[in-house]
């Protein structure tokens, strides 16, 4: 199940990227975040409200960085925005997809935000540049 919500969440993730894209091109990039973010936000509600089996009060015993998610997200959905604007759909999101794959990497390779350490080898930098080559022939057969 993990591979089938890991898909998903990537194919939401493009498609979210490419409409809020067009959004911030007739709103404004910060309004189309303010959107974006508020209807998150108001769905999430709803989810708490009809499927939360938590529990809010707990919140004060996370850790400091499990408040960043916000913070986080704001940058995440601004700097997609960004990229998509700047290259295409396909280049910013091959972009983002290495980035995202160096810094899991470097989280779980060192055990950072709670993760177990699971040591670093260099097959994986390997697989980045692999990524990256995959960008390079990507591109290749682009005008």
């Amino acid at each position: 199940m993990g591979f089938l919500f890991s898909a998903l969440a990537g194919l939401l993730m493009s498609v979210q990227g490419v409409v809020n894209t067009r959004l911030s091109e007739k709103v404004g990039l910060y309004e189309s975040n303010a959107f974006v973010q508020g209807t998150a936000f108001a769905l999430s509600l709803l989810a708490v409200w009809l499927l939360g089996k938590g529990d809010l009060r707990q919140l004060g015993q996370a850790p400091w960085y499990g408040y960043l998610g916000g913070v986080l997200g704001l940058g995440i959905t601004v700097f997609v925005m960004l990229g998509i604007g700047n290259l295409s759909p396909a280049l910013a999101t091959m972009t983002i997809l290495i980035a995202q794959m160096a810094a899991s990497a470097l989280i779980e390779g060192f055990g950072w935000l709670g993760t177990e350490a699971a040591g670093f080898q260099w097959k994986q930098l390997f697989a980045v540049g692999l990524m990256l080559g995959g960008i390079v022939l990507f591109q290749s057969g682009r005008r």
